[in-house]
């Protein structure tokens, strides 16, 4: 523990941890703060004025990452016939129907995204308690129930993420790898908050953006100046 305390200490020298920086300046922060042995995670959190339990308030929905997650998406698709080949051409990794469900009963459930056809919603229903609380049902708010499976297929391929509001009005994702550019990255960060801002709920009342943060797998979290989520770096004296 005490090597876990001296190494999360040293994290934080040079971040001064009561200050609120520009999103640019974060993310430069988090890349030198980035010294694991892996490629870690850049991650975003917000925390919003919304109250999931609340229909009216729920934040969901889909963004494509101009510079995509740097993670490779294993996608499993449910189609028959035509559509199946199209889904297999675009790249999907698993395909079936009846089988894919038996697959899935079984306990294999080897994939990050779940795509289906509207036909085979009715077989796809039975798996409601598997894939439901594992964030892997299709929806066609999200574009994963859809007829057009392979532009599906290759926008989860690409770096669409999904995204949805938690317990406290929590939303997070990974924005890409420490091994990306700051422009790379900064870029993916104004595409999720632009698509945090634009989900913004009927339902949301007061401040709707509350806090931000940015870290990386291993590294400590910096803060976000929510009152201005430009992207350019901080004036320099």
């Amino acid at each position: 523990m005490a090597n876990k305390g001296k190494r999360l200490a040293g994290a934080y020298t040079g971040i001064d941890r009561t200050a609120v920086y520009p999103m640019a300046d974060a993310i430069k922060l988090v890349k030198t703060k980035a010294v694991a042995k892996f490629d870690e995670t850049v991650e975003i959190a917000m925390n919003l004025g919304v109250d999931p339990r609340h229909s009216d308030q729920m934040v969901r929905g889909v963004v494509s990452l101009p510079h995509g997650t740097g993670k490779s998406v294993r996608v499993a698709v449910f189609a028959k016939d035509a559509k199946a080949e199209e889904a297999t051409a675009a790249g999907a990794d698993i395909v079936g129907a009846e089988d894919l469900m038996e697959r899935i009963q079984g306990g294999q459930i080897d994939f990050d995204r779940v795509i289906a056809t509207p036909d085979m919603m009715g077989v796809v229903g039975r798996l409601g308690k598997i894939l439901g609380p594992r964030g892997l049902m299709p929806n066609p708010k999200l574009g994963t129930v859809t007829a057009n499976v392979g532009e599906a297929v290759t926008a989860a391929k690409a770096g669409q993420v999904e995204f949805r509001a938690e317990k406290a009005g929590l939303v997070h994702a990974g924005i890409g790898k420490a091994s990306f550019t700051e422009e790379q990255l900064v870029a993916n960060a104004a595409a999720f908050v632009d698509a945090i801002q634009k989900a913004k709920p009927a339902g949301a009342k007061g401040t709707y953006i509350k806090r931000v943060s940015i870290s990386s797998t291993m590294g400590p979290g910096v803060k976000i100046d929510t009152a201005n989520l430009s992207t350019a770096p901080a004036a320099r004296g």
